[in-house]
């Protein structure tokens, strides 16, 4: 029976990397697609084949639309099938108000958003070309509800993906392909040095998260392996928030009653 196969966007590291490693796990071939992440990503693709799964590392700029055209060309020569897209590439930029300027306004919806639209466009129809019942998964993240200071390009574009989620659900329903969002909170990514400041922001952080601590990307990986199975086949449509409580409006410090 020949494998599926499952492309994640950004997957040379953090977010990306978990749920690459989550798929090729759960006997998926994995397209590991990359931007600059060159090395990091064929790191990636060598202990996935370690596990006895086919994959490839494919460059291809998210943020343009001639990248993704042709990270879909050599896609499709390279693997001949797509079950499952993840559009996990995104760029996070933090900028007051009063200064956000047109630049890195563009710089995040043209991946955040534009991006994902025409990756998810290319995959369904892909998908429809075959006849294939897909799955597709954004990578949103719980600043679509929360409000977290300078965060009004980023929040926004996550919001849009959201509601991005629930119209591509609908107009693709009638093709079999259904089209989840995961929305994490604060996740263990990789940019901790290790260093004891790095740690203090960390343990600060995780102190007013309901649950202590940080996501990790496996656990996103495998939250993207169960929405992708038959276990979730009436989901559609909807956004599963995975930030430990983070969003929770009200909640008791510890001792309190």
């Amino acid at each position: 029976m020949e494998r599926k196969v499952a492309l994640v966007t950004g997957a040379g590291r953090g977010i990306g990397r978990g749920i690459a490693f989550a798929f090729a796990r759960s006997g998926y071939d994995v397209c590991v697609n990359y931007n600059q992440s060159a090395d990091m990503a064929a790191e990636v693709v060598r202990e996935i084949r370690e596990l006895g799964v086919d994959a490839e590392a494919i460059q291809g700029d998210i943020s343009k639309l001639d990248g993704i055209a042709g990270l879909y060309d050599r896609f499709r020569e390279r693997f001949g099938r797509l079950d499952v897209l993840v559009n996990n590439s995104g760029i996070t930029r933090m900028k007051p108000f009063l200064e956000t300027t047109p630049e890195l306004f563009d710089e995040v919806f043209n991946t955040d958003m534009k991006g994902l639209y025409f990756c998810s466009q290319h995959a369904a129809r892909f998908m429809v070309e075959l006849g294939t019942k897909g799955v597709i998964i954004n990578i949103s993240s719980n600043h679509a509800e929360g409000c977290w200071a300078n965060s009004t390009v980023y929040a926004a574009a996550k919001a849009g993906v959201n509601k991005l989620t629930k119209n591509m659900a609908l107009d693709l329903a009638p093709h079999g392909i259904r089209v989840v969002g995961i929305a994490p909170g604060y996740t263990h990514n990789g940019w901790s040095d290790g260093s004891e400041r790095v740690n203090r922001i960390i343990e600060s952080i995780s102190s007013r998260i309901p649950m202590g601590r940080f996501c990790t990307p496996a656990e996103v990986g495998e939250a993207a392996v169960f929405l992708s199975s038959a276990s979730a086949g009436y989901m559609t449509g909807t956004t599963m928030y995975m930030d430990g409580g983070a969003l929770l409006p009200v909640w008791a410090e510890k001792g309190s009653n």
